[in-house]
């Protein structure tokens, strides 16, 4: 039987057992202002030119309508007492900065569909969601994340049959009691929590998973004497076209009861949000706190919701790493996405041993990882991350371990970057980018694992300089400008020779041994430059500016 509900958690679904299911594929969280506790009550779906009307607590699907067009729907919906909205964004920032904006002004969370979706998906697995917690809403309380073995033990009884419940990578989450009934394939899948390979190719070969994929179905699979595995019927756990696991009923020594198809259907609409939840695999609560973290770092969460599931206060300290993974050319679709869910995976597990608090994020393309403090930041200098030269050591041998894990999981010249400490989980955001200045500062250097903001620091102030002075043509000194032309021209390298004489001090002997050539030969490459640019090197001044000049120009000559 499964426990009373806790009357400290209300028997409605919220926003954040919704997203996390909708995440990735479907949507994308733009912005909560109102954080991720919104309760939702029903799905509607609306078009721009509708009445106004009462949305009380749904979730609004905008359809007909993209981009900044769809901002009068998105506060009609918000005014109307909608807690979420979805709407396709396109591509245009500018579209996207007005439709977050007008959300956050009428308080409204609201989703982005991406290209990829259909409505009807969408719509599917929200109200999958919805429809289960309002029906069970037993299972909203937290030791729902243990009750897989009831679930399958309940299947078991109702059916004469032996159960277990697998994710979509084939491991054993959950089982019924069985005795001696078992058949080899059911003995070796608990033993190695996992299902034999051999008959997972079977069963491959047969179309199995392809069909529970195509929808709602229970399938029968046929004893199969020679690799020990008894007749079986399965079903699909699903969330609209998600494939969230499958439920396995196992005949033993009685044949399975006449209703164990309708049961086992029955099983996998209840197994859908505990399966969304269980600890084993990316479940509701990693995924929500994945989510929450990735919106801190982009500034569209404020960090009460994700300091609330964390444990810790909104305006503690952190600490942002920032993870380039390089992932190999070539590897897309399906193979990429699991190799992504198991590098995120891998970085949690470090994550939670280095602090418990830790959350990994992956955003963009990059992994980061959110360190916060046990205590909240101050005013008054900074907070223990910065002051404590040990820990800060432990942390970049943390990381370094972390790096060398990954690289070897991966096969690829993994890298991260370690930001400066901020004194708020508010300032995270600013965190990310100095976290995404180091790996920029290090992809120049793939051998280079780890770097701190600290040791980059000069390199990083650089490029930013630089950035400044790329954006800004009108502010160059001309003079350089002459060298690169005359270079263009005629095959020569005077401004490579000149930025090597200025980084080296003037040190030409230095310099000549570095180009491999005569210390007189660079030496008439100089006064040539100086010829022909005009540049006075006794002013520091001119020295100082013609460095930036050629900086800017050697490096947007490397792309």
């Amino acid at each position: 039987m499964y426990p009373p509900p806790d009357p400290a958690v209300p028997a409605v679904v919220q926003l954040q057992h919704v997203v996390p299911t909708l995440s990735g594929p479907l949507v994308d969280l733009l912005v909560a202002p109102l954080g991720m506790e919104r309760p939702l009550t029903s799905v509607v779906i609306a078009e721009p030119d509708d009445e106004p009307r009462s949305y009380d607590e749904a979730l609004v699907l905008v359809i007909g309508a993209r981009g900044r067009s769809a901002t009068g729907a998105v506060m009609a919906a918000g005014r109307g007492g909608a807690s979420a909205v979805a709407v396709r964004t396109g591509a245009d920032p500018g579209d996207v900065e007005a439709l977050r904006r007008a959300a956050a002004e009428c308080g409204v969370a609201l989703l982005a569909v991406s290209d990829g979706a259909r409505w009807e998906q969408v719509e599917a697995v929200a109200r999958t969601v919805v429809e289960t917690v309002h029906q069970t809403p037993d299972l909203v309380g937290p030791y729902a994340d243990n009750d897989l073995f009831s679930l399958a033990q309940t299947l078991a009884s109702l059916t004469d049959g032996i159960v277990s419940i697998e994710d979509t990578t084939h491991r054993v989450l959950a089982y019924s009691r069985s005795g001696d009934r078992v058949d080899e394939v059911r003995r070796l899948s608990i033993l190695g929590q996992a299902c034999p390979e051999g008959y997972l190719a079977v069963l491959r070969e047969a179309g199995v998973y392809a069909r529970l994929r195509a929808g709602e179905e229970v399938l029968e699979v046929a004893a199969r004497p020679e690799l020990g595995a008894r007749r079986r019927v399965v079903a699909g756990v699903t969330a609209g076209s998600r494939l969230l696991g499958t439920i396995w009923v196992q005949e033993g020594p009685a044949p399975l009861a006449e209703r164990t198809g309708e049961l086992l259907k029955g099983a996998a609409r209840l197994a859908t949000l505990l399966l969304i939840r269980h600890p084993g695999g990316p479940g509701r609560h990693s995924l929500l706190r994945e989510e929450l973290a990735a919106g801190l770092l982009e500034g569209r969460v404020p960090p009460g919701s994700l300091a609330g599931r964390l444990g810790v206060p909104p305006d503690c300290a952190a600490t942002v790493i920032g993870i380039d993974l390089r992932e190999r050319d070539g590897v897309d679709g399906p193979s990429l996405e699991l190799g992504r869910a198991r590098t995120t995976e891998i970085v949690s597990v470090h994550a939670a041993a280095y602090r418990r608090t830790a959350v990994a994020a992956p955003l963009d393309g990059r992994l980061y990882v959110l360190v916060p403090e046990s205590g909240a930041g101050s005013d008054h200098g900074t907070h223990r991350a910065a002051a404590d030269p040990v820990a800060e050591s432990t942390l970049l041998a943390w990381t370094a371990d972390l790096v060398a894990t990954l690289r070897r999981h991966l096969g690829t010249p993994v890298q991260a970057g370690i930001a400066p400490a901020v004194r708020r989980l508010t300032e995270a955001p600013a965190a990310r980018l100095s976290a995404d200045r180091v790996l920029r500062v290090l992809e120049r250097d793939p051998g280079r694992p780890v770097a701190t903001y600290a040791q980059v620091r000069a390199t990083v102030v650089l490029g930013q300089v630089l950035g400044l002075l790329a954006e800004n043509p009108a502010v160059h000194d001309p003079a350089v400008r002459i060298l690169a032309d005359h270079d263009v021209r005629h095959g020569t390298d005077l401004c490579g020779s000149l930025l090597r004489y200025l980084d080296a001090f003037g040190e030409v002997k230095e310099v000549a041994e570095q180009l491999h050539i005569h210390p007189n030969t660079l030496r008439h490459r100089i006064r040539r430059a100086v010829r022909l640019s005009g540049l006075d090197l006794r002013d520091p001044d001119q020295r100082l500016v013609a460095m930036l000049e050629l900086r800017k120009i050697r490096g947007q000559g490397r792309g």
